[in-house]
């Protein structure tokens, strides 16, 4: 009993002892400070004078009015993080800014970062002002625009029972928007233009440089991540809309026959055609790539009990084992879409109802979607 208690006395003690380490502060044995400073080096006069070396000698203009000791801060400072895509920062630069590069070729550049900014404002329930519009720089050559934030407010309550706000901060930030001439590179800088705190000590509107820095950055750091999310929204969205795209309809060819539309340029279809008749049973016998079209033979993929066990069964076209023809062309004079028109062995093109039956397959096969 007594050994556990023993060992209850060691942890609570460093507990204890590790709450009350200040990372801010330095720690250790601060004696230095409290040394006087050692007279001058006397020389008598009937002595030679030692040599002075005018790069050894320390001047006399230092700040004396720092922290020393114990009221040292010793934390390191933030950085800005480029998180966003084509994001950068600025070389051995200490300054709240960072640099975006386009990366949405139809969108405004400075729109999509401004838009991030007003997002993350909104999403911190902190209304703003717009200062200056976006206009032409001249001194700088491209168009600047300043937005100004409204009050941001954290607390620090304490107690169980009673709560007792035992720190209060606010704070305004200043985001100034700079987009280069071409339109390609925007910097972003954020800086903070008021603060008030208080707490039990009272009240002050003067803040450490070090702390200054770390909310400037930590600031910018939350924009920085809310462009990042904005892209990858967009890059989702994106997906979604061509995961989602009709690529292949049933619609005419250019003599008002029965055929697929592909959005796809003749070229390009014409070279991924293979790929669509080995996995759906078609053989190729012969080919005129001069008229665009593949003769083929089809016969229906017969599938076994352990293709289906192991995933490998394939979707099936119905349509009879038989030769066909698959021609080519493009639809009018768009450069992005081409008709597939299929001709039977009597060379009749399949009718309508045939295309609607085998279009599910059809679709999938002609879109390549499980290819890339």
């Amino acid at each position: 009993m007594n050994r556990q208690l023993f060992y209850f006395s060691v942890i609570s003690l460093t507990l204890s002892a590790c709450s009350s380490v200040d990372s801010k502060r330095a720690q250790g044995d601060f004696d230095y400070a409290k040394k006087q400073e050692s007279k001058e080096f006397v020389v008598p006069e009937n002595l030679d004078q030692p040599t002075k070396k005018q790069q050894f000698v320390i001047t006399s203009k230092i700040n004396t009015q720092g922290p020393i000791g114990e009221n040292m801060d010793i934390r390191a400072p933030s950085l800005v993080l480029p998180v966003a895509d084509s994001s950068r920062t600025i070389p051995e630069s200490a300054d709240p800014i960072i640099w975006f590069d386009k990366v949405l070729e139809d969108e405004n550049l400075l729109t999509v970062v401004k838009n991030a900014l007003i997002s993350q404002l909104t999403s911190d329930g902190v209304s703003y002002n717009i200062v200056s519009s976006p206009e032409k720089d001249q001194g700088l050559e491209g168009t600047t625009e300043v937005i100004e934030s409204q009050w941001f407010h954290q607390e620090v309550e304490t107690g169980w029972l009673f709560k007792e706000i035992e720190l209060s901060k606010s704070m305004r930030f200043r985001y100034e928007l700079f987009l280069k001439p071409h339109g390609r590179s925007l910097s972003l800088k954020v800086s903070l233009i008021d603060y008030m705190k208080t707490d039990t000590s009272g009240g002050t509107k003067v803040i450490d440089a070090i702390d200054k820095q770390r909310v400037e950055m930590a600031m910018l750091n939350e924009v920085v991540g809310q462009v990042d999310y904005n892209y990858r929204l967009q890059q989702r969205e994106s997906r979604l809309v061509r995961a989602n795209q009709k690529l292949v309809t049933i619609s005419e060819n250019q003599t008002a026959e029965n055929a697929f539309a592909v959005e796809m340029s003749l070229d390009n279809l014409w070279d991924n055609m293979p790929i669509f008749f080995e996995k759906h049973g078609f053989t190729i016998t012969d080919l005129n790539e001069n008229d665009k079209i593949y003769y083929v033979d089809f016969v229906k993929p017969s599938m076994s009990i352990w293709d289906s066990i192991w995933g490998d069964d394939r979707p099936v076209i119905e349509i009879s084992d038989a030769k066909y023809q698959f021609v080519l062309s493009p639809i009018e004079d768009d450069n992005l879409r081409t008709s597939v028109t299929i001709y039977d062995s009597n060379g009749e093109p399949l009718p309508l109802s045939v295309l609607e039956l085998i279009f599910p397959v059809m679709e999938k096969g002609l879109s390549f979607r499980n290819i890339y």
